[in-house]
């Protein structure tokens, strides 16, 4: 199986259409291509986020009324007459699903998964990879001024590196990490028992988010230029508290 195929058919794999015998291939050329692991993980993240936060709306009793009441309007063919096809209406609203559904399809094939979509899903991963591999710190101190400067001097920018242990959130290091190819500031806080990656890189126009998957939360906002992805098992309400303490500690 050549990559272009297998990419091509990650999708309809991901759901489930595939037959048995192209399932097998797929897994076993998924064993050895890394790209195409790493585009299935984010079609998996983005469908269980699709699933998990997709607002679901029940439609109104008038639809039904509505399409009761054409049916008693629609104009009966002349006795001894036979007439072909489906009445007016039933052709419209024939017409309109047919229409809503292409463009609905259209727009999922031609938009796919967002920038952000996959820098979230990425930052999952990379808050998993560290814990599993015992590896959340590279530099191990409370004290700011010992892991600002660590940082800066490995990055192209300087985090801003608060001290917050009188509100609770107690520093203790940081790492670097990768998210989309790109290095980023991991700046690590301890509240409790749970452990806080604090994630920073320059903003690239993101938008505020919140989420939560496997037990985790994460908060993501904009302060001073800088994007920052707060992630933890820590409570949703906890970690926006984190989060606007370090809003606070940017400034303007």
């Amino acid at each position: 199986m050549k990559q272009e195929d297998a990419l091509n058919l990650l999708q309809p794999y991901v759901d489930g259409e595939l037959d048995a015998a192209t399932s097998l291939e797929m897994e076993r050329y998924l064993g050895g291509d890394a790209i195409a692991r790493a585009q299935l993980a984010r079609l998996r993240a983005l469908s269980s986020a699709l699933r998990a936060e997709a607002d679901y709306y029940v439609a109104p009793g008038s639809l039904r009324a509505g399409i009761l009441s054409g049916t008693r309007g629609a104009a009966a063919p002349p006795q001894g007459s036979t007439r072909v096809g489906s009445p007016h209406w039933l052709r419209s609203i024939g017409i309109g699903v047919a229409a809503a559904a292409v463009g609905s399809i259209a727009t999922m094939t031609l938009l796919g998964p967002t920038q952000q979509d996959l820098t979230e899903h990425d930052i999952f991963a990379a808050h998993a990879r560290a814990t599993v591999s015992d590896r959340l710190l590279d530099v191990a101190s409370s004290d700011q001024h010992t892991v600002k400067p660590w940082l800066s001097a490995r990055l192209g920018f300087s985090p801003p590196v608060p001290d917050l242990s009188g509100s609770g959130f107690e520093l203790v290091g940081g790492r670097i990490d990768v998210v989309g190819g790109q290095r980023v500031a991991v700046i690590v806080y301890r509240r409790r028992q749970h452990m806080i990656d604090v994630l920073v890189r320059p903003a690239r126009g993101e938008t505020p988010s919140v989420r939560s998957r496997d037990g985790l939360n994460l908060n993501h906002f904009t302060q001073s230029g800088m994007s920052f992805w707060l992630i933890s098992d820590l409570s949703a309400n906890e970690l926006g508290d984190l989060a606007r303490l370090l809003v606070t500690s940017a400034g303007p």
